[in-house]
């Protein structure tokens, strides 16, 4: 096991915690999946569901769950998952950068380092029809092995970035806390994205040049992947609720969180044992607000809604879950 890195924390205060509020009640189906951490959910026009495991495998689920096919080995940790306009699959692997896997699933490199620095953190992201790519590198300073270090030292060291298909690079804005989940307007000119550590949701008017990340709304717990649904809703997946141990150590002398991220990790903030999943329309209002448990599945990292029906990954569990649409 490779030594645990050290942290250097800065001190942040959060936002007060939004008031209390009464979700709907969610239940899920599961499908157990043969390895763990799904990270994320990407279905195919069949039906079927693609996601990544934390040994590198790359599987596609059939929509009824009675069949699970190994499609590729990334030789890192797949996290996003997005279609490319050629039929290829787009792979945020954490450790590998952006990969593509194609028809015959190959897995290639499409874009390994930044300014000569491999990727640490290549975690989620969204495509344009003419090939473009949004996505983020959540830390330069953490691995996802180490993803808790970069919430308790919050040095704010992420990117989002856009890749064009002529292999240009843009970084459209830095230094955001942890930057997850990318998902695109529905018009195309506006790129929402979820910052971890930041307990918000921020968009990006794409039409601006150097234009600044502007707050959308403040999500009630810690946001991972997002995507546009096929109902027009952008889904967001809440790793877990505000962490009242977190949030009482961020503002405080930065020793004490040292100390926390010494601790065996049984001592350490944990995500919560349910179920919470959001959708907002692109006005940023509020549209479902899900809320449940299930013995097999927590912490959700990926939502995915197409026709009629939810799939939601987790990197804490060896399921995926599943539930219809709600109705508006």
């Amino acid at each position: 096991m490779s030594p645990k890195s050290s942290i250097a924390p800065v001190r942040w205060t959060p936002p007060p915690a939004p008031p209390a509020r009464q979700p709907q009640a969610l239940e899920v189906q599961t499908v157990a999946v043969p390895g763990h951490g799904p990270e994320d959910a990407l279905i195919d026009a069949d039906g079927s569901v693609l996601t990544g495991l934390l040994d590198g495998r790359i599987l596609r689920v059939a929509a009824d769950g009675t069949s699970i096919e190994v499609l590729a080995d990334t030789g890192g940790r797949p996290l996003g998952l997005e279609w490319l306009p050629d039929g290829k699959v787009l792979i945020c692997d954490a450790n590998r950068g952006l990969l593509t896997l194609d028809q015959d699933n190959r897995v290639e490199t499409l874009l390994g380092e930044i300014d000569g620095r491999p990727m640490r953190f290549c975690n989620n992201a969204d495509v344009l029809p003419d090939g473009t790519i949004y996505f983020t590198d959540s830390s330069t300073r953490f691995g996802v092995d180490e993803w808790m270090a970069d919430l308790l030292e919050h040095s704010s060291t992420g990117s989002l970035y856009r890749l064009t298909p002529d292999g240009e690079l843009t970084r459209l804005a830095t230094n955001r806390p942890f930057p997850n989940g990318v998902a695109l307007s529905g018009d195309q000119k506006t790129l929402f994205f979820a910052e971890t550590a930041s307990y918000g949701l921020y968009k990006l008017d794409l039409t601006t040049a150097d234009a600044e990340p502007e707050l959308v709304t403040m999500i009630p717990g810690l946001p991972d992947n997002i995507a546009r649904g096929s109902d027009g809703l952008i889904w967001v997946a809440i790793g877990s609720p505000r962490n009242a141990l977190l949030d009482l150590l961020l503002p405080k002398q930065p020793v004490l969180r040292k100390v926390v991220w010494a601790l065996p990790e049984s001592f350490k903030p944990k995500a919560a044992d349910i179920i919470e999943i959001q959708a907002y329309d692109d006005n940023g209002k509020l549209v479902h607000d899900l809320r449940g448990t299930h013995p097999d599945f927590r912490m959700p990292t990926g939502v995915r809604e197409r026709d009629g029906k939810v799939w939601l990954s987790s990197i804490g569990t060896n399921h995926l879950a599943t539930f219809p649409t709600p109705n508006r």
